[in-house]
């Protein structure tokens, strides 16, 4: 990733009276950004000595300042389709679902489509989605493509279905049901390819904005042939070179490696899909679903797989994988081994190909990540959402194998790198709500500490594209930052003892602010990418 300064990067700029999270200086206040880069970090005292030769001086008033958040996963343009438009992810029933619907159509009538997000039957007490039928009533007959909250399943209109030839006779297409597979990635071109450039650019300045507001300093945008288009990813990357706000890493989820280098992207990886989803009955299992008389739907197998190891990391690029269900991430693994009998394991782990999600592991699945270098991309806001003894993963895979999924403390245990992120919006943008999410599992053996979770949201996205100089507060780390009002700062563990040890002034562990559920999260006053400012809170 190349870095550009504008003419206020070449400021240079004196933060003091507030607390730096550094692990270069446990008890720094302050800290002198220059050129683009954090100049030096220390105590309140030291800062007198660069007052006077700055350009500007911020008085923290208190507030804390850590490293900005990287997003690891993240499909933008739908990100700000969902702030700007249609949003059914907090519905609460089909009546409800519907009624949004009617309003949206209606306030947009010159639309030539519409499109939505966020549905869950599952949380409706009629427990199922709206049929098409309903659908062509709703919008007065106009194409709608409305995505599951998991965006593997939709529902559409037929106006919709008639822009799209020979759709029955795709996977995943059965009348009166939502659409996945095939059918879905064909509905879904052809959904995005009715937007008009300036929809696309104004959801993506939207989104962009939305994650700058939040902390967030960089996204790692999971574009792909199924799943957005080559003028959405190329437009994006085009519009986080030219314009101020969170940086922007492209991943291209093809098997066409010199496509993907082509596109800009730095892995030909993201969501290539090794399976699907677990909600839409898609992710792929070595035994069948609770709910359900099949075992989900496998892509990629271990040759597939194998061979586009081979073809990324002789090609200099990431490859990556979506993989959820077990039998999906048993492919995977086999497939990587392959590859790295066949190239060399050192240069396999030096590449540091990545998995997407990897939510049903096994303990074999995670010392071969361990041994294979694989960066597990994980969205804890899943577990949050859908964990837990009554949740969405329960009722598909039944109590105990929902319980092994997500197994955060075994994966840092064995040493694989952790990349937090969202899937937005699959899940919104919420980085203190992932890390509390992580740090308070449904599942107390798979919890981890603030520390670590902060830890994988800030440098292990950084570690995830192959930097492992940023991401963290010390000298000559690019200064990505954001400023925070937040309660008094704790140290939060899964194990007491630990606890203990490090909230006594002697460890040097540095706080961060308590994330116990129910309490407020620290709010975002400034985010910082490269010396430049791109949010600042109103009347703050």
């Amino acid at each position: 990733m190349s870095e550009t300064l504008s003419e206020n990067a070449h400021r240079t700029v004196l933060l003091r009276g507030g607390d730096v999270h550094s692990p270069a200086d446990p008890f720094a206040t302050a800290m002198v950004v220059e050129r683009g880069h954090v100049a030096w970090v220390g105590s309140e005292g030291a800062a007198d000595a660069f007052a006077s030769g700055v350009d500007e001086v911020i008085d923290l008033e208190g507030a804390l300042v850590t490293p900005a958040f990287v997003d690891a996963h993240v499909h933008t343009t739908a990100t700000g389709l969902a702030l700007t438009g249609l949003d059914l992810s907090t519905a609460t029933s089909l009546a409800e679902a519907a009624e949004r619907i009617r309003a949206y159509a209606a306030a947009r009538p010159d639309d030539r489509i519409l499109i939505g997000h966020g549905w869950d039957a599952s949380r409706w007490p009629e427990r199922r989605p709206l049929r098409r039928d309903e659908l062509d009533g709703l919008t007065g007959g106009r194409p709608l493509y409305l995505t599951r909250i998991d965006v593997h399943s939709a529902v559409v209109t037929t106006a919709l279905l008639d822009l799209v030839p020979r759709i029955r006779e795709l996977a995943g297409f059965r009348d009166g049901e939502p659409l996945t597979g095939d059918a879905h990635h064909a509905v879904r071109r052809a959904a995005y390819a009715a937007l008009s450039p300036a929809q696309r650019t104004e959801a993506q300045r939207a989104a962009r904005a939305h994650a700058a507001s939040l902390g967030i300093g960089t996204l790692h945008e999971c574009g792909g042939p199924e799943i957005s288009s080559e003028d959405d990813f190329t437009g994006l990357l085009d519009l986080a070179r030219e314009e101020a706000g969170p940086r922007v890493v492209g991943y291209w989820a093809d098997l066409d490696v010199e496509r993907a280098r082509a596109l800009g992207a730095v892995g030909a990886a993201g969501d290539l899909f090794a399976d699907g989803s677990l909600g839409s009955h898609t992710a792929c299992l070595h035994d069948a679903y609770e709910d359900a008389a099949h075992t989900g739907i496998g892509h990629l197998d271990a040759p597939a797989v194998a061979a586009h190891v081979v073809a990324c990391t002789e090609a200099g690029l990431q490859a990556g994988f979506h993989a959820i269900g077990d039998a999906a991430i048993t492919a995977v693994v086999e497939g990587v081994r392959a590859a790295s009998e066949k190239l060399g394991l050192a240069r396999i782990r030096a590449a540091r190909h990545r998995v997407e999600h990897a939510e049903m592991l096994t303990p074999e699945t995670i010392a071969a990540f361990a041994e294979l270098g694989l960066t597990a991309s994980v969205q804890p806001a899943f577990d949050a959402a859908w964990g837990g003894e009554e949740g969405m993963y329960a009722e598909r895979l039944g109590v105990e194998r929902a319980r092994t999924l997500n197994p955060y403390a075994a994966l840092l245990r064995s040493g694989v790198p952790l990349a937090f992120g969202s899937d937005s919006p699959v899940t919104p943008l919420d980085p203190w709500g992932t890390v509390r999410a992580a740090a308070f599992h449904r599942t107390p053996e798979h919890r981890i500490s603030v520390r670590a979770a902060f830890t994988a949201h800030t440098r292990g996205g950084w570690r995830a594209v192959g930097r492992d100089d940023a991401g963290t507060l010390v000298p000559g780390a690019p200064a990505d930052y954001a400023i925070w009002r937040a309660d008094e700062l704790v140290v939060q563990a899964p194990d007491d003892r630990v606890a203990r040890w490090s909230t006594d002034p002697r460890s040097g562990t540095p706080g961060l602010p308590d994330l116990t559920p129910g309490g407020e999260l620290p709010v975002c006053l400034r985010t910082v990418v490269f010396g430049q400012t791109v949010f600042v809170r109103p009347n703050e």
